[in-house]
């Protein structure tokens, strides 16, 4: 049975802690139009571990594919879901990104890494679409390289860094 605390909780608190809800606890898109127009940025990471049978197709950077070029297929497609990222997610704002990169390696785990970083000039941040891209990139990776393993883990994806707005936030 759910755990309902909102007794304990005032409207405030609430407010303060979930910014996607009103005072009523009502689902709501936060309304910017009092914040000030800042640089933001922000890159999000998502790292997949591939099987040996998948490393092993690896040839000058990339994994060639009956379906084309995993890693550059995965830059494209996640570029593309970062910048749709406002109809993906439901209350998020619909934001026309200025820059968006994202950069493919193996790390020294050999597992693959895929870094996103969005950039702005706005008033609310870029982290949704950071997170949209690098977890696009990776599931784009997985749909290519499945047909030689399904053994295939996204491990993580989060939030590395984010600068603009009120607050800046740097994963050490």
């Amino acid at each position: 049975m759910p755990v309902n605390n909102e007794s304990d909780t005032t409207s405030a608190t609430r407010e303060k802690d979930f910014t996607h809800l009103d005072e009523q606890g009502k689902a709501t898109m936060v309304n910017v139009s009092d914040k000030i127009v800042t640089r933001r940025s922000a890159t999000a990471r998502s790292v997949v571990v591939l099987p040996g049978e998948v490393l092993a197709k690896l040839v000058n950077g990339d994994i060639q594919t009956k379906k084309g070029a995993v890693f550059q297929t995965a830059i494209i497609a996640g570029i593309m879901a970062a910048k749709k990222t406002g109809d993906l997610i439901p209350l998020c704002h619909p934001l026309g990104l200025e820059n968006c990169n994202i950069h493919i390696h193996l790390d020294e785990q050999r597992q693959l890494v895929i870094d996103c970083t969005a950039q702005i000039t706005a008033k609310t941040g870029v982290e949704m679409e950071a997170l949209v891209g690098a977890s696009i990139a990776a599931l784009t990776v997985y749909d290519m390289c499945k047909a030689l393993s399904h053994n295939i883990v996204i491990k993580e994806t989060r939030l590395m860094e984010k600068t603009g707005g009120k607050n800046d936030f740097k994963r050490p």
